[in-house]
């Protein structure tokens, strides 16, 4: 496998997080609660309405999900789909790069949009004729495994497997919860639908930390990595609607590859969602295309949604 196919490879790992909409971070668990009214009335503080919000997202188990990400020049991109989350990540994205580094690759590969399907244990990516000619013995999907990933990337893949099995849209909550500024900006309109606006900015070396399994090697190797990447702080914004799910979410960071954004509608909620794993017969394991290409360069992602 030539050089450019394991870079493309490489970066198809540093966007696995952006592509349920969670770009930059996961959650982090914080105490306290707050009171609200009966029915359907709204909480009396930002604190209490985002983890009333929290719960009611997680509990509807399922939506339709529409995003952007863009990271400086490494990429540009869509993501179209629905996930579910009930029972372990499940679901299917439609993946458009529009520019950067990423859409050049992918149309040297012969397109520049895949689907992408999300199980518990891994994540597949469908790639194009060219691409299995060049890279996958034939076959068009490759096959993510979030162990493997978590072995390849140290620190950074053991935080990123457990940033991208707990994707779900009450992470973005979560991670606004985590906010020491958190703050309601005001009622607005998002897609038709009235909702309330919270702001908030994370320290994400400190979020990390709080947020995953890590042993004190590794959570010192990923701050190590984090702070390579250049991210420091996060903003975060996110739209809650008036039945307290969440409609929108915002992430804004700078890291060492450009200003990376993140923007994320949710929408039917409850959808009916179905994902299996490919005909066995027309996949490739990633593990298995590294082991026969060599050693990565570049790196794996940090769960940043970048490259180092």
């Amino acid at each position: 496998m030539n050089s450019t196919t394991v870079r493309r490879a490489t970066l198809s790992i540093a966007v696995v997080a952006a592509l349920t909409g969670v770009a930059a971070c996961g959650s982090s668990d914080s105490d306290g609660s707050g009171d609200k009214a009966g029915g359907k009335s709204v909480p009396v503080s930002p604190i209490a309405a985002l983890r009333f919000a929290e719960k009611s997202t997680d509990k509807a188990e399922s939506a339709k999900v529409r995003s952007t990400t863009s990271v400086g020049d490494l990429m540009s991109m869509t993501a179209n789909g629905a996930l579910t989350w009930g029972g372990g990540l499940k679901g299917n994205l439609t993946l458009t790069y529009t520019g950067g580094q990423m859409a050049e690759l992918m149309k040297k590969a012969g397109t520049q949009s895949m689907e992408a399907r999300y199980l518990p244990d891994a994540y597949y990516a469908h790639m194009s004729d060219a691409f299995a000619r060049q890279a996958g013995g034939g076959k068009h999907w490759i096959k993510y495994s979030y162990d493997d990933l978590a072995k390849m990337g140290g620190a950074s893949g053991s935080y990123m497997k457990d940033q991208i099995q707990n994707a779900t849209p009450n992470q973005s909550v979560k991670l606004l919860l985590a906010s020491k500024d958190v703050k309601k900006v005001g009622q607005e309109n998002v897609s038709g639908v009235r909702a309330t606006h919270y702001s908030g900015t994370v320290n994400v070396a400190d979020l990390a930390g709080r947020s995953s399994d890590l042993d004190a090697d590794q959570l010192a190797a990923l701050k190590k990595q984090l702070s390579q990447a250049g991210v420091t702080t996060e903003t975060v914004d996110i739209w809650i609607n008036d039945q307290n799910l969440l409609v929108k979410k915002s992430e804004k960071a700078d890291t060492a590859n450009g200003a990376m954004t993140n923007t994320t509608y949710y929408t039917d909620y409850g959808v009916k969602v179905t994902a299996e794993a490919p005909p066995a017969g027309d996949t490739k394991d990633f593990a298995d295309m590294m082991k026969s290409g060599g050693t990565l360069s570049g790196g794996t992602g940090t769960g940043t949604g970048t490259v180092s």
